[in-house]
């Protein structure tokens, strides 16, 4: 198989390459930054140097490969995710040959979609409380009915949770601040935090991808089977990083804030059932030393 990533140096992007290609399939990825071209290369990951908004110079590539995997971050992503969508649907309709499979398009969105919850179980196929949701990603399951119900590709949509593993994501603006000596959190005591290991969540792209013609048209959780305690989290965060406790709740003081202070209890169970998913990693508190670790080595702080 051959695969688009868009976005292939993000957090969420380049662990999705490297699966692809330990997979045995042929990954091209899309990057803005010939220095990260490099890395993708060292990687066996064919790198494309172009402008995400530039897609004449990569959206050729749909004429021969099997699925695009849309993995793009940053403040744009609200009107890049729409246009993305359209302009792969646009070349897939003008580059593939008529007899040609469809071609898979996997979009990225996120568990935040579920909102605030912290006494029901939700699952990938619960229906959504507009009302729930956080302000900020509030667009994005609109979105995601446009890609599952595309007539021109074989859409399909994965919802990582909150990330951990190698340099942190997210969790990485938290262990700076612990870093420097004191743990805090948005939100309020008693939450839950969904998690998922990006390697694992890199898992289950390849999986939907190589088994579109049934995973099409869903709509999949990336997320561990057992949500974990914000509270433990952050007193754990306190004796790996050595700060100085208590650790302390926030009022949130932004979009970003607030969507993060969501919690969530999620249960998913179309990725085990359809694809065969299981996360391997380690939860985020049975291994945060290990993690907190990772993360200060990614910043050459060991």
């Amino acid at each position: 198989m051959k695969v688009l990533i868009l976005g292939a140096t993000g957090f969420i992007g380049l662990p999705i390459a490297q699966a692809f290609v330990r997979a045995g399939h042929i990954v091209y990825g899309q990057t803005r930054s010939a220095e990260k071209a490099k890395q993708l290369a060292a990687e066996e990951i064919i790198p494309v140097v172009a402008d995400i908004k530039d897609t004449a110079a990569y959206l050729h590539l749909v004429a021969s490969v099997d699925a695009v995997i849309e993995a793009v971050g940053g403040m744009e992503i609200r009107t890049l995710s729409e246009f993305l969508l359209n302009a792969t649907a646009e070349a897939a309709q003008a580059h593939r040959a008529p007899d040609a499979p469809k071609l898979t398009y996997i979009y990225t969105s996120g568990t935040w979609v579920h909102g605030e919850n912290r006494t029901a179980v939700a699952s990938d196929t619960s229906a959504l409380d507009a009302a729930a949701a956080a302000p900020l990603i509030a667009w994005r399951p609109a979105q995601e009915q446009r890609v599952v119900r595309n007539a021109h590709l074989n859409g399909i949509v994965v919802r990582p949770s909150l990330l951990y593993g190698r340099s942190g994501s997210i969790l990485s603006i938290y262990f700076r601040k612990a870093h420097a000596g004191k743990v805090e959190w948005p939100g309020t005591p008693g939450g839950r935090l969904a998690l998922v290991h990006c390697d694992d969540l890199a898992e289950l792209y390849v999986l939907a991808a190589e088994k579109a013609p049934i995973a099409k048209g869903q709509i999949f959780d990336g997320s561990n089977d057992v949500n974990e305690s914000t509270d433990a989290f952050l007193q754990r965060l306190v004796e790996v990083s050595g700060a100085k406790g208590p650790f302390e709740y926030t009022a949130p003081s932004n979009p970003f804030e607030v969507a993060l202070s969501t919690t969530s209890i999620l249960r998913p169970y179309l990725g085990r059932a359809l694809l065969g998913w299981r996360p391997r990693k380690a939860g985020l508190l049975d291994h945060l030393d290990i993690y907190y670790k990772a993360w200060q080595a990614s910043e050459g702080l060991l």
